[in-house]
């Protein structure tokens, strides 16, 4: 699961590279447009979230059956499917909560600051050294947080402080993948994980929430792309496009998803920030890039998950 370039990489590699990571960041930006419209067609941000984790949790268990990867120790499965809970079924919930209440725009800013708590659990957990030029740029990125939460969010006129807190919850439930997946990361694929975490995450989330199977067509079409396009579609194209890529490159032009992200939502569910909450997303994001392109900081992650690479979409290599 290494995430080291190829070599040689021909010119042709590198251009469908291009082309997949491209596809992927495509697919994560439109998250907050697709539950929008899963919302607005009726479907509460529960069970939304449980559509989004079944249908991965089914695309990924496939994967892993196909490639001869589901069979593993029952203690392990049990573990990841109750990591899942958190992992998955709380990130879910907690993105749709964050995209009803507070916006889109501001769910997918606070969640590209997911790099600043994994550099934490770096610190803490693993013993990671953190430089004097990181915690300047931590603290930029709180900075630029503290302004995006203070400014109400993306919804104009809706200020809610809960879906605030659940913008700044995704961002930690995210993090949190990144020392549980390196753990395991010599011993398991990410599409083995990932089969049983997500298979967790739809499971607590059904014990909390009725769920239907009484929806119009158009809203079953929005439901299964949040789940198969924008989950296990995105994370194929990621892994792939890393081979092609590699790790630095392929995390430069995921830096485009927050921007498209709040285009769609600003063209067609007229979402925007106020002055403070624009100042604070560059602010974040400035951070969070210059955090991944720290070259200490990029050492210390060579070849691992990059939750601290990606804004927390997705694993490093999802097919392998």
């Amino acid at each position: 699961m290494a995430a080291s370039l190829p070599s040689p990489v021909s010119p042709s590699a590198r251009r469908h590279g291009l082309i997949l990571i491209l596809l992927t960041v495509f697919a994560w930006s439109v998250i907050g447009l697709i539950s929008k419209n899963c919302l607005a067609a009726g479907v509460s941000p529960l069970e939304t979230a449980f559509w989004r984790a079944a249908i991965g949790a089914a695309c990924f268990i496939t994967h892993a059956t196909l490639s001869r990867q589901i069979r593993i120790p029952l203690r392990h499965a049990a573990l990841f499917t109750v990591f899942g809970f958190w992992a998955v079924g709380v990130f879910y919930a907690a993105t749709l909560y964050a995209i009803k209440l507070s916006g889109a725009a501001m769910a997918v800013v606070l969640l590209y600051t997911a790099p600043v708590w994994v550099a934490m659990f770096s610190r803490f957990l693993f013993h990671e050294p953190i430089t004097t030029r990181q915690c300047g740029i931590i603290a930029l990125a709180l900075a630029g947080t503290g302004m995006v939460c203070f400014s109400g969010g993306s919804l104009p006129g809706q200020t809610s402080w809960t879906g605030i807190a659940c913008g700044l919850l995704i961002s930690v439930c995210y993090a949190s993948h990144y020392p549980f997946c390196r753990w395991w990361q010599d011993r398991y694929t990410p599409a083995t994980l990932y089969a049983f975490m997500q298979l967790g995450g739809a499971a607590v989330i059904f014990c909390l929430t009725p769920v239907s199977l009484d929806h119009s067509l158009s809203t079953w079409g929005w439901l299964l792309i949040l789940g198969g396009f924008t989950g296990y579609f995105a994370f194929f194209c990621y892994a792939q496009a890393l081979k092609r890529l590699g790790l630095v490159r392929t995390a430069v032009l995921c830096y485009l998803e927050p921007i498209l992200s709040t285009i769609w939502v600003w063209l067609f569910w007229d979402e925007f920030f106020s002055p403070l909450g624009w100042a604070g997303s560059a602010l974040v994001l400035a951070a969070v890039f210059w955090l991944n392109m720290d070259k200490s900081r990029a050492r210390l992650l060579g070849g691992q998950w990059p939750a601290a690479q990606n804004g927390g979409n997705g694993p490093q290599d999802a097919t392998n």
